[in-house]
């Protein structure tokens, strides 16, 4: 039995179309499923707990979406061994199916999970926020800093963009990243790693920690992550110099390959804790957590059944 989560209002509207055009597929080739659209911020989240709380049978709950709607599902499941995710990305920035070599079309997409599923265990992270330690799961990575200011400027665009329209969310997502780039104030603070390594900072734009290689639309921040070796890459983007950090997003930007860049040190852990000097913005696979200081991050391994 298939479940389908769906966001009809992703990439600006064309959610709604694409699922018309998944929904033909299922059934003209009578596969049973049962389907929930969304209409707010957290009912993929919901609907994620309602079909897993007490699943005594297999159950593949498939999210069409973007990483957002992903996140959400992820957030709310309970994982087992009876449930298996499936993803058809369908968003603006579609990080997760970018690094795991997903199809951009949907209905190939359809197809691999419906006649071909390869499964695979995947790692996810787990946020923790805030004096009462609330926690939020993700997927692809989490942040502070400017990367999460440009997650917040993008989502709360409003207008459908051209770009969006399009399919170039990457580009969004790095014509937001200029523009924060002016005027973002570098801070002090400092990251522990694993408990013990401490490593202090002055010039801090943002921090992030991956599970997955991509985030921001397909910048690749940090190549070596896998998604299932039970590791987070932390990676710090920290400099004094402003054209040295916007020459290093240029060079990801174009996809040029470096073993190392200026301006960005990539760790590799289980857990860390990340401190800055004064609150900055903080997502989770682009969801808008808040404003904080202080946050820690772990990797829970190869939890997630999913098909890949």
């Amino acid at each position: 039995m298939y479940f389908f989560i769906v966001n009809p209002h992703c990439q600006s509207g064309r959610g709604k179309r694409i699922w018309g055009i998944l929904e033909h597929v299922l059934k003209r080739e009578n596969i049973e499923y049962e389907s929930y659209l969304t209409e707010r911020p957290g009912d993929a989240r919901k609907f994620a707990r309602k079909l897993t709380r007490c699943c005594q049978e297999p159950r593949v709950i498939v999210t069409v979406g973007g990483d957002g709607t992903m996140n959400e599902v992820l957030d709310g499941l309970l994982p087992g061994p009876m449930i298996t995710l499936g993803y058809i990305p369908a968003g603006s920035g579609n990080d997760l199916g970018r690094s795991l070599g997903f199809s951009r079309r949907q209905v190939r997409c359809l197809r691999r999970i419906l006649f071909s599923p390869t499964i695979r265990l995947l790692d996810y992270g787990v946020l923790t926020i805030g004096d009462k330690g609330e926690h939020r799961r993700f997927m692809v990575s989490s942040g502070i800093g400017m990367d999460a200011e440009v997650c917040c400027m993008v989502r709360e665009n409003s207008d459908p963009s051209l770009l969006k329209k399009m399919g170039l969310g990457r580009l969004e997502y790095a014509v937001a990243g200029l523009m924060l780039l002016r005027k973002t104030r570098p801070v002090k603070g400092y990251v522990i790693l694993d408990r013990v390594k401490k490593i202090e900072f002055n010039h801090i734009f943002f921090i992030s920690a991956h599970i997955h290689p991509f985030e921001g639309g397909g910048f690749c921040l940090a190549p070596d992550a896998s998604g299932s070796d039970g590791k987070l890459r932390v990676c710090v983007v920290s400099n004094e110099r402003r054209r040295r950090i916007l020459r290093m997003l240029i060079s990801i930007f174009l996809k040029r390959r470096k073993k190392r860049r200026k301006g960005i040190r990539v760790y590799e852990c289980r857990e860390a804790l990340f401190h800055l000097d004064r609150p900055a913005a903080v997502h989770a696979d682009g969801e808008d957590c808040g404003e904080w200081n202080e946050f820690q991050v772990e990797c829970i391994p190869r939890q997630i059944r999913m098909i890949v």
